[in-house]
């Protein structure tokens, strides 16, 4: 048991425990949140640097801090496409986002299933963005808690009454604060990461011998494993490097918690300055997966690579930082978290229950149900992790990236064109869906880098992200089918989103 790393890890999960309770009060309007855009969106009231630090709150998560890190450590270069993909989501942020942005505001739409429930006019269509969106996010919401249980038995505290606790008390703060506990907490969180990340990258090197002996003694470490790895990419890995950077991007807009931290935003040129700034994120990114080098450099073994991170923190500083440090990324798991619950419960509130009862809830309806099924969301990833083994969470996970990229039609070119078909859209993500299922699955989840195998004049055998293959076969789905739907005058729908939103 590390006494004084428990001591400070709790002092300071309280100071955020009071502070998520407290956001209930902070900027509340005079009819207070009783209202899905109040309780879910903050009224679309955040400015640029508090949708500064939730959007990065919302993307860098616990797990980030300790999977990316933990892929360096378990096999080398490969892990760095985080980076990169971080790198292309900005600029695709700053092209696509705002406009959504517009649409949305315009027509007070919650969700990004509304927005496409409004530009088609298809109910199963919006259905089927409604359920791919929470599917994704159930084991999204598990890998935090994945992280935070990773932080807590680093410090000798077993057992499943701690993750319990500290879940009840999130689940509490968002009941009653909505979306406005995570972004007060977000802005502790960033500061307690970039304070930890930099005394990291300043004083672990220098108590090993500098980068360069970390680079020499990570790079015969990596050697050593099965299969063996290296500090730099093989040839064989570029393919599936860059499409995972590529897919990852795609996906991690489209995620429905993103849309609801950028949806929160009080404007489009908040979105747009977010995407300029947001890069910074990146960077911070790119210094926390030098920490699997560090953890391999300094020596550390554990068969768990999740663990590599908290034992570096344990074994480098002094208990009290440590505790620190790992309070910092425990923390990083209840923004995301919180906002995931939140975008879950908007997505069943407006596009499950809504859509299926075809009738307009009063806000205060909306709001009742989101808090309740907010709870259930939150209780259902704790039983995930608790019940089922935690390698079920990351398998699961594998398959959301590949799902949400296969939105890409239906949201990110229909803010853009209403060309296609709504029901070829729905058959397009189908097999979507299916196929890029059956490549994951196919090897066993264990990897979402599939070995495609094409014709030899094509080129034989290329490994790349599952969900590029599956999207490219989406897309070709749902353009043939609607050139055959519109040959053949099928009902395409109505469009009710106002054109003019599309423009500026």
């Amino acid at each position: 048991m590390h006494s004084t790393a428990l001591s400070v890890f709790c002092l300071f999960f309280l100071l955020v425990t009071l502070a998520g309770f407290w956001a209930a009060r902070w900027r509340r309007p005079a009819a207070g949140i009783a209202s899905l855009e109040e309780w879910g969106l903050a009224g679309r009231s955040f400015g640029t640097w508090i949708t500064w630090f939730l959007i990065g709150g919302d993307l860098y998560t616990a797990y980030t801090v300790i999977a990316v890190p933990a892929a360096l450590y378990g096999a080398g270069a490969l892990g760095f496409f985080a980076v990169p993909y971080a790198v292309i989501a900005y600029p695709y942020m700053m092209v696509v986002l705002p406009r959504l942005w517009r649409v949305c505001h315009r027509h007070g739409y919650v969700t990004f299933a509304d927005f496409v429930n409004g530009r088609y006019g298809n109910r199963w269509l919006t259905i089927a963005i409604a359920i791919t969106g929470i599917l994704a996010l159930m084991p999204y919401i598990a890998l935090q808690l994945v992280g935070m249980k990773v932080v807590i038995s680093a410090m000798g505290l077993n057992g499943e009454w701690p993750l319990a606790v500290a879940f009840i008390i999130l689940a509490a703060y968002t009941y009653s604060s909505g979306l406005r506990a995570p972004a007060v907490i977000a802005i502790v969180k960033d500061v307690m990461l970039y304070i930890m990340v930099l005394a990291a990258l300043i004083f672990i090197p220098i108590q090993l011998g500098g980068y360069g002996r970390v680079f020499e003694l990570a790079n015969q470490a990596l050697a050593t494993h099965t299969p063996p790895a290296t500090i730099l990419l093989k040839p064989s890995q570029f393919l599936g490097y860059s499409t995972l950077a590529i897919g990852s991007a795609l996906a991690l807009m489209l995620y429905p918690h993103t849309a609801t931290a950028v949806l929160s935003a009080s404007s489009p040129n908040v979105v747009r300055r977010n995407a300029a700034m947001l890069p910074a994120y990146s960077f911070l990114l790119g210094l926390i997966a030098l920490l699997g080098y560090l953890a391999l450099a300094a020596g550390i073994q554990t068969k768990d690579t999740s663990a590599s991170v908290p034992l570096l923190f344990l074994k480098s500083f002094p208990e009290w930082f440590a505790g620190f440090c790992l309070a910092a990324v425990a923390i990083g798991a209840l923004v995301p978290a919180a906002i995931m619950s939140i975008a879950a419960s908007n997505l069943f509130t407006r596009n499950l229950y809504g859509t299926f009862a075809r009738r307009k809830m009063q806000p205060s309806e909306e709001s009742a149900m989101a808090k309740a099924v907010s709870l259930v969301v939150k209780f259902g990833a704790l039983a995930f992790v608790l019940y089922l083994p935690t390698p079920y969470a990351i398998e699961m996970q594998l398959l959301g990236g590949i799902w949400m990229c296969q939105l890409v039609p239906s949201i990110v070119i229909g803010v853009f064109s209403r060309w296609f078909h709504p029901w070829a859209l729905l058959l397009g993500w189908a097999v979507g869906m299916a196929s890029g299922t059956a490549m994951a699955t196919s090897l066993h989840l264990k990897s979402s880098v599939y070995p495609l195998h094409l014709p030899a004049w094509l080129g034989g055998t290329y490994a790349m992200y599952a969900a590029i293959p599956a999207l490219l076969l989406n897309l070709a789905i749902s353009a043939l089918l609607t050139l055959v739907f519109r040959a053949a005058k099928f009902n395409s729908g109505t469009d009710s989103t106002d054109a003019s939103a599309y423009v500026g």
